[in-house]
């Protein structure tokens, strides 16, 4: 398990009892929804990125035009919408969604409609991994599965073959 900036465990935001009361309640449930983090080969869980808050998007100042982040290394949000059938929790639907980071100009690109349309993708339970590389893929069907394997067992075969 991945622990946060203050030795927290980080864990998939899947068993909150907790219901939104303020502007908007109802119109959205992202109680079982949560983020991944692909950094390279690297991949965390950060939630994060359901605020635009993540570790590698804290500090950058986005655009959307690639141009503005010409030495931008290729990161990867992934919304990851938990899903529970007669069996159990399962992975439901999952999305990736691209973006440049330049950490040090501090400078970044990604087209936010495309993160909300992804999360609401995910939220319906699609699977959408285009753009990912094999080793982008290999290190996030490592996260799924080291975090709970019984939810990826469960998981539907388009998730599996997509991570394959």
């Amino acid at each position: 398990m991945e622990t946060g900036e203050k030795g927290k465990k980080l864990a998939l935001n899947v068993v909150s009892n907790k219901e939104h009361k303020g502007f908007g309640a109802g119109a959205l449930d992202l109680s079982n929804l949560s983020s991944i983090i692909i950094d390279g080969e690297d991949a965390y869980i950060d939630l994060g990125a359901i605020h635009a808050k993540s570790k590698v998007e804290r500090g950058i100042k986005f655009s959307m035009n690639k141009d503005d982040t010409p030495n931008g290394r290729k990161c990867w949000i992934v919304w990851v919408y938990v899903g529970r059938s007669e069996e159990g929790p399962f992975y439901a639907g999952v999305t990736a969604c691209e973006m440049l980071v330049d950490t040090e100009a501090r400078r970044g690109w990604k087209i936010l409609a495309d993160h909300v349309n992804k999360m609401d993708y995910a939220l319906k339970q699609r699977i959408i991994l285009d753009g990912l590389s094999d080793g982008e893929k290999a290190a996030l069907k490592r996260v799924l599965a080291e975090h709970n394997a019984e939810w990826w067992e469960r998981s539907g075969e388009a998730l599996k073959q997509g991570l394959a």
